[in-house]
């Protein structure tokens, strides 16, 4: 009996994530507070976008100072982000980040960062032979300075769609 209830409880947690991945994979996502304070802390190295200020108060707020002498709220966009890593040859770790018509290729330390805030952000994983995709597009976060040095949780949105 105790087999039985083990099996059905298997099936109904891969039912639910397969649920999710779908779920999430067809409709846009949102992230606030610390996760998305996260992921735009990850992109926000690489964008061409953003100026010497700009990526200095996010590396500033990323690393837990909140008292940044900046001011205005950084957008922080990415057109597509995919990451891989390797189950086969485990030393594979690679995104590359797409910022309109420049892409950025980061490996190792620097790709795994990426890849594993894009899962606490709720990307959905994918296979292939030898490896595990996740991927977004249309990233647009709104980091506001002021808001998270009140520290109540606020001042970081994200928005994406995720798996494109």
């Amino acid at each position: 009996m105790k087999s039985g209830r083990l099996i059905l409880a298997c099936a109904l947690v891969v039912a639910g994530a397969s649920h999710v991945a779908g779920a999430s994979g067809a409709a846009p996502a949102k992230v606030s507070g610390s996760t998305a304070l996260a992921l735009a802390g990850v992109i926000a190295p690489l964008s061409p976008d953003l100026t010497g200020a700009e990526k200095k108060a996010m590396a500033m707020l990323f690393a837990a100072n909140a008292d940044i002498p900046y001011k205005k709220a950084i957008v922080v966009t990415a057109d597509r982000i995919v990451c891989r890593t390797g189950n086969v040859d485990i030393t594979v770790r690679n995104c590359e980040v797409t910022f309109g018509k420049k892409v950025r290729t980061v490996n190792g330390s620097t790709a795994n960062e990426i890849f594993a805030t894009e899962a606490l952000a709720g990307v959905p994983p994918d296979g292939a032979a030898g490896s595990n995709f996740e991927s977004l597009a249309k990233l647009s976060c709104t980091i506001d300075p002021n808001a998270i040095r009140r520290k109540d949780g606020s001042g970081a949105d994200c928005t994406f769609q995720p798996g494109n």
